[in-house]
């Protein structure tokens, strides 16, 4: 509309209210009936107990986790809270991995180190869920980011195993780091083999979680181990992730308001009936003074196709019979592929015979797959680190502080073991070299 490249979420991270464009977005926001994303409701929360102090509502405790992923906006909605309520704030600055939407750890720093802060600072140096050869490649690699003069204002703090009976048998039991290289299509097979070896091993019941830098290479896997090995029992923490909506999403908007503003909006820009239209002229035209609705402003044409679809659907809501033809034309506007649907229903079901291991249940053992970033607040027994190659847990060949944390976050995951898969035939990577060659296990 403006013909700029805006992004809107870093000017409320933030909270740089100055910003000529916070007006522009709090108008359209009012002209899609207030629909909020997810920082300018947060936003706009804190806008108005800035306002109206005496909104601020009172807890007897809050709780604030992981506050090395905070950024500004959400550092001042937990100030304006603090200005009535006791707070008490967890987070690992060792552990900070959402740069991308502007988190910055000094603000745990500050709020922990600085002399002048109103917090109490409090050290959590145990880690229980971890091994003991786990908690020393973790040290390993702080104390050689350090030597290198990585890590310049870290929190000083011990990271320690915490000593059970229970803690110590698994120990005994899984003193290394395993550590294999392969071709990327060798991958879903390792991880099979490997968990065959664990169920031989253990004679229980065990989970399992997969991490990968991105979700290209956790997709792949998931599909190697689907399709190819039979195991039924995988979910992808990527598929929560929002996604452009889609022609079915404003579709579903406009069955309960068939004139809402953002519904028609986001059919419109599917253009998947409506190629003859100027999406973008249309969207201008709402920006003027005494600006229409969508509605108002396109061509009868489409309103009829439009409501022949909702139609349908609220026949298929309701339960009530729909002509076959009316259900396939409408899967084909909204660009569902019955056919490869039908073939990947058949594909998991062939799958399914697959024959390769005679242990009972092998393939329903629990498998989470995920990327680093999604990996936060997750746990497994058995961890597999895939691609842990330079060209992946690095920045362009050199070493950030943002690199460490992410190793550090993905060897933590696990309470058991952790396997390191490398693809790079010809290098092995650097964060290898700092872990204890005492503390891995190659596998040949």
């Amino acid at each position: 509309m403006l013909d700029k490249n805006i992004d809107f979420d870093y000017i409320f991270h933030n909270m740089d209210d100055t910003n000529e464009h916070v007006k522009f977005y709090m108008e359209r926001r009012e002209y899609y009936h207030d629909y909020y994303g997810y920082s300018d409701i947060i936003y706009q929360i804190v806008k108005h107990l800035e306002n109206t102090s005496k909104d601020i509502p009172i807890y007897e405790q809050v709780l604030v986790d992981e506050f090395q992923d905070f950024n500004m906006l959400e550092v001042f909605l937990i100030d304006k809270l603090a200005e009535k309520n006791p707070i008490l704030i967890v987070g690992d600055d060792d552990q900070a991995l959402y740069d991308f939407k502007c988190a910055d750890k000094k603000h745990i720093r500050q709020r922990h180190c600085e002399p002048n802060s109103e917090y109490e600072a409090f050290w959590l140096p145990f880690c229980s869920r971890c091994t003991s050869v786990i908690i020393k490649a973790v040290n390993d690699i702080i104390l050689m980011a350090q030597r290198q003069g990585h890590l310049k204002g870290r929190i000083a703090k011990e990271y320690k195993y915490f000593e059970t009976e229970n803690k110590d048998k698994e120990s005994s039991q899984n003193p290394k780091i395993f550590y294999k290289n392969l071709f990327p299509a060798q991958i879903s097979w390792f991880i099979q083999k490997q968990i065959e070896e664990i169920a031989k091993e253990v004679k229980a019941e065990f989970s399992v979680l997969i991490i990968s830098p991105y979700k290209k290479q956790s997709s792949q896997i998931v599909d190697g181990l689907k399709k190819r090995f039979g195991f039924k029992n995988i979910k992808s923490a990527e598929d929560k992730i929002e996604k452009e909506p889609t022609l079915l999403d404003g579709l579903k908007i406009l069955m309960n308001d068939d004139k809402s503003n953002l519904g028609w909006r986001i059919v419109l820009k599917q253009q998947l009936m409506n190629n003859d239209i100027d999406f973008k002229a249309v969207i201008k035209e709402t920006n003027k003074k005494d600006s229409k609705s969508i509605y108002d402003l396109i061509g009868s044409n489409i309103k009829k196709e439009v409501k022949a679809m909702l139609k349908i659907l609220k026949s298929i809501e309701n339960d009530k019979e729909v002509d076959k033809a009316d259900i396939m034309g409408i899967l084909d506007k909204l660009n569902i592929d019955v056919l490869e649907k039908g073939k990947e229903l058949l594909s998991e079901e062939i799958a399914s015979n697959y024959q390769g291991s005679n242990i009972p249940g092998i393939k329903r053992i629990p498998i989470k797959a995920t990327t680093i970033q999604s990996s936060k607040g997750l746990a497994a027994e058995y961890v597999f680190i895939t691609h842990f190659d330079d060209m992946f847990y690095l920045d362009k060949g050199q070493v950030k502080d943002k690199n460490i944390c992410n190793i550090l976050v993905a060897l933590t995951r696990a309470k058991k073991r952790v396997y390191l898969i490398s693809t790079d035939t010809k290098k092995e990577p650097i964060f290898m070299k700092w872990i204890d060659s005492q503390c891995i296990d190659r596998r040949i």
